[in-house]
């Protein structure tokens, strides 16, 4: 069969339901496009050679594309309805869902096939003109009236924007359980949330995994995670991909059934504990660090929201350590909150800006807060 593009309506994504549903079935090989932003969809009819052959795939599902040229996920029958199962194991049932992320997405496409796999007509927030709270709290109350489990899955930034209202606590109060990927979650989030008795379940993976695969560092039935001797984390299981669809023989999946990501950590007590990408090192006067250390701390300030740490060039140092966030308090203040970080791991400059740039759901377009620095 052949690649076909698949437009996903951004007012509406479950439009896209029966095409999903011949998709899992082995009838057909899409390729998901966003109805709103061309540029990108013509990048990826090129990059994913939509309308040429393609075997043993349901979905090609590209990753962000932050570092260059998006690669496309190739995602079997097997590995979604692999991953939608796995989820209502961990979760305790099938119910209904909430889809408050771009259908486009992994996370958002995870959405429709969980909704497909339990029988029953997902929900879906117009999210044209962004995510608003009105709209977000009449649909939890309306998935609520079934009298069914219901779910969502949001990025931290939505999470965050819903939990400064009373309106949307009250929402995000009456899910069963609430995914939260995309990027770390601020320690400080998760607490305020536990408080309100709100269930956040922190989620980990990737468009290589069908999405998350990692539930509040726990594997999903069937997934396994590891770390090799550098640190580096690998995902296996029945939902990961067989291959990128542009990246022939990428070493990325050298061992069948397995993910090997970008990013380091460690598994204690059966617990995965992501410490940050091997390609964000900050080598900075000679010494490395994970500008996800000096992240952690930030978000450990109280009132800030997000954060982005990265190396720029500094002719003194090589690279010099520089911070934007958004939230209430000022960079003043966010330094003041940072006494467990070592001299040399603070932020030589700090910018506080309204929100964060933006390249997918909840990812930090790393390239243009760097721009911010000149």
């Amino acid at each position: 069969m052949n690649l076909q593009p698949l437009v996903v309506p951004a007012e509406n994504p479950a439009l896209i339901l029966d095409d999903l549903e011949r998709a899992i079935s082995g009838e057909c090989a899409l390729l998901p496009l966003p109805s709103t932003d061309h540029a990108r969809a013509r990048v990826l009819r090129a990059s994913q050679r939509a309308g040429e052959h393609i075997e043993n795939t349901a979905l090609v599902m590209a990753t962000s594309g932050s570092t260059g040229e998006p690669k496309g996920a190739m995602l079997s029958p097997a590995n979604l309805v692999s991953s939608a199962d796995a989820t209502h194991k961990f979760l305790g049932g099938a119910g209904q869902w909430l889809l408050a992320l771009p259908g486009h997405h992994i996370a958002g496409i995870q959405v429709l096939i969980r909704s497909l796999i339990a029988g029953v007509e997902p929900l879906c927030l117009d999210l044209r003109t962004g995510f608003h709270i009105s709209a977000f709290a009449q649909a939890a109350r309306e998935l609520k009236a079934t009298d069914d489990r219901v779910y969502t899955s949001l990025v931290p930034n939505q999470l965050v924007k819903a939990m400064d209202t009373l309106e949307g606590i009250e929402a995000l109060r009456l899910f069963d359980a609430i995914l939260v990927g995309g990027a770390a979650v601020g320690p400080d989030t998760l607490r305020a949330a536990r408080e309100l008795d709100i269930n956040v379940v922190t989620t980990y993976g990737s468009s290589e995994t069908s999405g998350g695969c990692v539930y509040n560092g726990k594997p999903i039935p069937g997934a396994q995670v590891r770390t090799d001797s550098s640190g580096r984390i690998h995902l296996g299981g029945p939902m990961v991909a067989h291959g990128y669809r542009n990246v022939p023989d990428s070493p990325a999946f050298a061992t069948p059934g397995w993910f090997a990501t970008s990013d380091l950590g460690t598994v204690v007590d059966g617990t995965l504990v992501v410490s940050g990408r091997l390609d964000n090192v900050i080598i900075t006067g000679g010494l490395k660090i994970q500008p996800e250390v000096v992240e952690n701390a930030m978000l450990a300030v109280r009132g800030v929201r997000e954060v982005c740490v990265l190396g720029v060039p500094d002719p003194r140092l090589g690279q010099k350590i520089v911070a934007a966030y958004s939230g209430a308090v000022s960079p003043g203040e966010v330094i003041s909150g940072l006494d467990d970080l070592q001299r040399w791991q603070l932020p030589r400059e700090i910018k506080q800006v309204e929100a964060l740039p933006l390249i997918g759901p909840g990812k930090v377009d790393r390239r243009k807060v760097a721009n911010l620095f000149g």
